[in-house]
């Protein structure tokens, strides 16, 4: 099957979701369309999350920036976990926020957000980072098997892979999502040789087992366009095309 095949099958998927939310007012965004869903329930599947021991056990923990994880970071932060939070886009020639509870001079609700963490957080690169316990990720649309649906944008698969290359991340660290229930299909989702997929969903009603989640060994650099790695100065700097 071709990659555009592909795209337009995920595309479908995205698009049938996020008419569903906003059919049952599951979201507390005006228009979702194109976005991880802000679902209702963020803070109880947070809660939920809160509870497992692979939680209790992660000293460090890899968060995205969207609004439905943020029950997640500011809750990492209470716990006195350290967060690495994607720049949004990765958009910063230093990808990530590093936000460190023992340093933080605001609440962790407060530092959590991407507004107010780049204002107190330090900005790290990748070989700046520690080694990561557990990856929690937004997604669209996620199966029992773990196969999940981001935005389209692909910046979540960018940030695994650039774990994966530095060694940060492996067999031992978990990859969690968080999403409504209505986010989670019963059906096959297409995925690609980039996607990573998770070793468990967790919805404000249960957590969902998926086996050992899928991760890409490194960036696959024929699958980036040279718009997507001009416009994320990690990966320009890593392109060996241009080396």
């Amino acid at each position: 099957m071709s990659s555009s095949n592909v795209d337009d099958l995920k595309n479908a998927v995205r698009t049938r979701i996020w008419d569903l939310l906003h059919q049952y007012k599951a979201v507390l965004d005006a228009d979702v369309h194109g976005r991880i869903p802000n679902f209702v329930g963020a803070e109880a599947a947070a809660a939920r999350l809160a509870e497992m021991p692979v939680w209790q056990a992660a000293r460090v923990v890899k968060a995205v920036p969207d609004k439905a994880q943020l029950p997640v970071r500011a809750g990492a932060l209470r716990e006195g976990k350290i967060v690495y939070m994607a720049v949004p886009k990765l958009a910063r020639p230093k990808p990530f926020f590093l936000l460190d509870p023992s340093r933080l001079e605001v609440t962790a609700e407060e530092a959590a957000t991407s507004k107010v963490a780049a204002e107190v957080a330090r900005n790290v690169d990748v070989d700046e980072l520690a080694e990561v316990d557990l990856i929690v990720c937004g997604s669209v649309a996620v199966n029992r098997e773990g196969v999940r649906l981001g935005k389209g944008a692909g910046y979540s698969d960018i940030e695994v892979a650039l774990l994966q290359e530095a060694g940060l991340i492996g067999p031992q660290t978990t990859i969690v999502t968080t999403v409504h229930s209505l986010q989670v299909v019963e059906d096959d989702l297409p995925e690609t040789e980039h996607d990573f997929s998770v070793d468990y969903i967790v919805t404000p009603d249960e957590v969902i087992a998926c086996g050992p989640a899928r991760r890409p060994e490194g960036l696959i650099w024929e699958h980036l366009s040279a718009a997507k790695i001009a416009a994320i100065p990690a990966l320009a700097v890593r392109d060996p095309r241009a080396m």
